[in-house]
């Protein structure tokens, strides 16, 4: 039996699931609602106040499919009672980012600024002028949109300039040594 598959789903107080046929499921909480259609050969039940996920046999697929599957489920609760952030940070002289609506403006080092409009359900923030906080209820949406603004200017080893996560830890190297 898979470790992770087979722990229970705890439902907090205020979110409410719904688990339709085809194992679509919808998860309402204060943040908002997510929508999800699962395999259909996972069973989803309803216990109480948990989400109980079995799985019918034990072959190489539907055995990787039942760890995925209670992951996903459990993010989609922890979103809509949550909600996930990814905090960025800018490093460099001259580098910045600017906030206008729902536009994330960066200036890293190019001829021309980066402009960057928000994704549907996904909310950006800058604090000062170097940390970017992505925002939002699908961890998904928020992993992907914090890396496409990483991908912007990724950081480099030797000064650590560019866009980093702010758990990341750069491997520095050792720039040229003079000929003497």
């Amino acid at each position: 039996m898979s470790r992770v598959g087979k722990m229970p789903i705890a439902v907090p107080a205020g979110v409410t699931v719904d688990i339709a046929e085809n194992n679509n499921v919808t998860v309402k909480g204060p943040k908002g609602t997510l929508t999800r259609q699962f395999t259909p050969e996972m069973e989803i039940k309803l216990e109480g106040a948990e989400i109980v996920i079995t799985r019918p046999n034990d072959t190489k697929r539907i055995k990787s499919l039942h760890g995925t599957t209670r992951s996903v489920l459990n993010n989609m609760v922890v979103g809509v009672s949550e909600g996930f952030e990814k905090k960025l940070e800018v490093n460099g002289v001259g580098y910045r980012a600017a906030k206008q609506g729902k536009k994330l403006t960066l200036s890293l080092g190019y001829s021309h600024p980066v402009e960057m409009e928000d994704p549907e359900g996904v909310e950006s923030v800058v604090e000062g002028q170097n940390v970017i906080i992505v925002k939002g209820i699908d961890k998904e949406k928020v992993g992907q949109y914090a890396s496409e603004i990483r991908d912007k200017r990724r950081p480099e080893p030797y000064k650590g300039k560019g866009i980093k996560y702010a758990t990341e830890q750069i491997r520095r190297k050792v720039g040229k040594t003079g000929k003497k």
